[in-house]
């Protein structure tokens, strides 16, 4: 039997955290409100403790999966760390540093997106592979990518969701909605800049609008930039604005078009059904990614 562990999936919304040994093992789970630092974190804390106390020696380690940007070089000041987030309240908290200290419990610490990627190579979409993208299109958007089965870091970790793509000011007169970049992939295709550009959130916007069909090229665009430099052997497309499961057609056809035959594998020109995909995992890909991470400590 797995160890059992400890997973936090912090988000700019809300905390999941759980314990368990997988996605058949859940002893405990609890939903707590991004409000303030001390507040957020001292329920999460009170959540864990409680848990320690009732399986005490038996709850080996933590995973965080952490909305960012965040500190992710073990050797800096400020590891474990919220760096820049635009998130109220949240710049420069020290997270890995408050739960380690209440818990005296090993972490694991990683971006939300990241440890949803790891999930889904433990017992989702990606399991069996070792060179894929999870990219979540939410409240923001986010990518981890996994090379040779280990997340890419490099100078501080991607961001996939403020990478640029070209915009046609003519057919999309709307300039954006990222506070740094205005019209990078998040500020033209967030669940936010929907809402902004066609006055209604996206879950109010009917299959048949050409809202979908913009959205889907902005996703294929930034699909055909992330094929084209780290090759994946899968794209899992996830968050919130994908639960429309009709843009998974429509993205798919305009990946195809975007590379134009250039990309001769199989999986592409084949079997693209089985090569851009939703996770396998659903909504569960954080909080299980978090559990994955823990497990992977100990």
């Amino acid at each position: 039997m797995s160890k059992l562990v400890g997973g936090i999936e912090a988000g700019g919304t809300k905390f999941i955290c759980a314990v368990g040994s997988g996605p058949d093992d859940i002893r405990a789970e609890i939903r707590i409100p991004t409000t303030q630092p001390e507040e957020t974190l001292g329920k999460v804390i009170a959540f864990f403790k409680e848990q320690q106390e009732k399986y005490r020696e038996q709850l080996r380690s933590i995973g965080i999966a952490c909305f960012g940007p965040i500190d992710l070089n073990p050797h800096s000041s400020t590891y474990g760390f919220i760096t820049s987030t635009p998130k109220p309240g949240w710049k420069n908290t020290n997270v890995v540093g408050a739960i380690r200290k209440a818990l005296n419990l090993p972490i694991a610490f990683e971006h939300d997106v990241v440890g949803a990627a790891i999930g889904e190579a433990a017992w989702g979409a990606a399991k069996g592979l070792s060179d894929f993208i999870y990219i979540t299109i939410g409240t923001g958007i986010g990518g981890g990518i996994l090379v040779n089965g280990n997340p890419i870091h490099g100078l501080v970790h991607p961001e996939v969701g403020h990478m640029r793509l070209p915009h046609d000011l003519k057919k999309d007169p709307f300039l954006g909605n990222c506070p740094y970049h205005g019209d990078c992939f998040e500020g033209l295709a967030s669940g936010p800049a929907l809402e902004k550009r066609w006055g209604m959130p996206g879950y109010q916007i009917p299959d048949d609008h050409p809202a979908w069909s913009l959205e889907a090229e902005y996703i294929a665009l930034a699909v055909s930039n992330l094929i084209l430099t780290t090759s994946p052997q899968k794209i899992i497309l996830g968050g919130g604005v994908m639960q429309r499961s009709h843009l998974f057609p429509v993205i798919r056809q305009k990946v195809l078009g975007i590379l134009n035959g250039y990309v001769q594998a199989r999986a592409l020109l084949d079997d693209i059904e089985h090569y851009i995909v939703p996770p396998g995992l659903g909504n569960r890909a954080g909080i299980l990614g978090s559990l994955a991470m823990a497990q992977q400590i100990v």
